[in-house]
């Protein structure tokens, strides 16, 4: 999800290659950012790359 997230995709864009709703990409992505303490997803993207997760 955070992948898709630094590509720049919309939610409902990430919902639809992961096959998920758009409210659980919401929420995962709402607490990817507030688990690792940045303010948007692609801060969060950026951090989880910058840490060898992605």
């Amino acid at each position: 999800m955070l992948r898709a997230a630094e590509e720049g995709l919309a939610g409902a864009d990430i919902a639809k290659r992961l096959n998920l709703s758009e409210g659980t990409v919401r929420n995962y992505l709402s607490e990817a950012i507030a688990k690792l303490g940045v303010s948007n997803r692609i801060e969060a993207a950026r951090l989880a790359r910058q840490r060898g997760w992605l």
